[in-house]
């Protein structure tokens, strides 16, 4: 086992919390370190956690508040803006071969992560923004914005797409790609669509993508993807009122089959319309006592429906190798090696879906002629399935190889 005892986990959105826990098992003692107040988590979209995040959850028994405050959706049905049926696609592995995804409104995952991190003791600190670090032989220092300092073994950083930790970790990593697409959703209740709980649908419309799903609580969840070429800047997005985004929302798809016009009339508020990002490949992932994870390290798209469970997986996996290597740099190696590729095939397969929800009308016509023969092709195939796939069972109780 490597001389690792303490670590600093910076972010404590999906992966941080969930890095801590994985640690504690391994005994590594983490506290959590948040830039945003504690009250930020209350809004934002929704997101799938899929069959293999769900089962790395479990690996630390953290998977029950998670499936209470969510509900399952096996599968997506994807239509055409016409209306026509393209086929549907598993979101999880079959039922009995482990727990169905379930979709969550972010803010539910953050609260249930952090209050099950806090439940165990593991210390969370809010409104503590990180902006720098320094490494020695022995130990690592973070400093924070409000001048105070903290020191361990050990620093993770799980702070997103935007992650600071990640170009300290490597000054010439690469930024954020931008994915050509702004994001932005909503929740209706009182609106009967006759959907039954967890049917979930998307439609590549004609101007834009737009997908929904129903809860057993009889609301409607909802998100657009609206394809742009230049990347707007936040100035720009915020100057566009709520119901200025709205009216435009509505002229995308007014031709278009399917609820996405009444959904987005009835929403109360549109949740702030983002740029979305990913990270395909970042060439180096750690240094000698720092590390980056989830989506500080590889960001998919969210097309891919991943990038919650990316980064449960890689906590499970990085806690596996720093009890078993002898040298925190070696521990970290082994975790790159074992989680890259993995990682990195999930990305380009999510890439190319977000090509598809930016197609032109002869891209659209191509897509909507070919689409269903892939999907029936390759739904159920191995790639697909092995995107489901992960062996979290055992890893922090036995010497089993590790995933890749």
């Amino acid at each position: 086992m490597s001389s690792i005892e303490s670590a600093l986990v910076i972010g404590a959105g999906v992966a941080g919390p969930a890095t801590a826990m994985a640690l504690a098992e391994v005994g590594i003692t983490a506290t959590v370190y948040e830039a945003r107040e504690e009250s930020a988590w209350q809004e934002g979209t929704f997101l799938t956690v899929a069959s293999n995040g769900l089962g790395a959850l479990a690996a630390v028994g953290a998977d029950k508040a998670v499936l209470a405050a969510g509900f399952p959706t096996p599968s997506i049905v994807l239509r055409s803006g016409s209306g026509k049926r393209l086929g549907a696609v598993p979101t999880g592995l079959p039922p009995g071969e482990g727990e169905q995804s379930h979709t969550i409104k972010r803010a539910d995952l953050h609260r249930a992560l952090n209050d099950e991190a806090a439940a165990r003791g593991i210390e969370i600190l809010y409104g503590k923004r990180f902006v720098g670090a320094s490494e020695s032989a022995t130990g690592v220092t973070a400093s924070f914005a409000d001048g105070s300092t903290a020191g361990a073994d050990l620093l993770v950083g799980c702070d997103g797409v935007g992650s600071v930790i990640r170009r300290i970790v490597d000054p010439a990593a690469p930024a954020p790609t931008y994915a050509g697409l702004v994001g932005t959703g909503g929740y209706v209740e009182g609106l009967d669509l006759n959907l039954e709980p967890g049917a979930c649908e998307m439609i590549f419309g004609r101007r834009a993508f737009f997908g929904y799903v129903g809860t057993p609580a009889g609301e409607v969840w909802w998100f657009a993807n609206v394809p742009r070429r230049e990347e707007p800047g936040a100035a720009e997005l915020r100057a566009v009122g709520g119901d200025a985004w709205r009216e435009r929302l509505v002229e995308l798809y007014e031709d278009d089959a399917g609820p996405a016009v009444e959904l987005i009339r009835a929403t109360p508020r549109l949740e702030p319309m983002l740029p979305m990002h990913t990270i395909a490949k970042l060439p180096h992932w750690h240094s000698d006592r720092m590390v980056v994870l989830g989506d500080a390290a590889h960001a998919p798209s969210p097309s891919s429906g991943q990038g919650a469970s990316l980064s449960i997986e890689d906590a499970i996996v990085l806690a596996r190798a720093l009890r078993d290597e002898d040298t925190p740099r070696a521990a970290m190696a082994s975790f790159e090696a074992a989680r890259r590729p993995r990682v990195e095939g999930i990305i380009k397969r999510a890439a190319r879906t977000n090509s598809s929800k930016a197609a032109g009308p002869i891209g659209r016509r191509f897509r909507d002629l070919i689409l269903p023969a892939i999907i029936a092709r390759t739904a159920n195939g191995k790639a697909h399935r092995g995107t489901f796939e992960f062996d979290a069972a055992g890893l922090l109780s036995g010497r089993t190889p590790l995933p890749g």
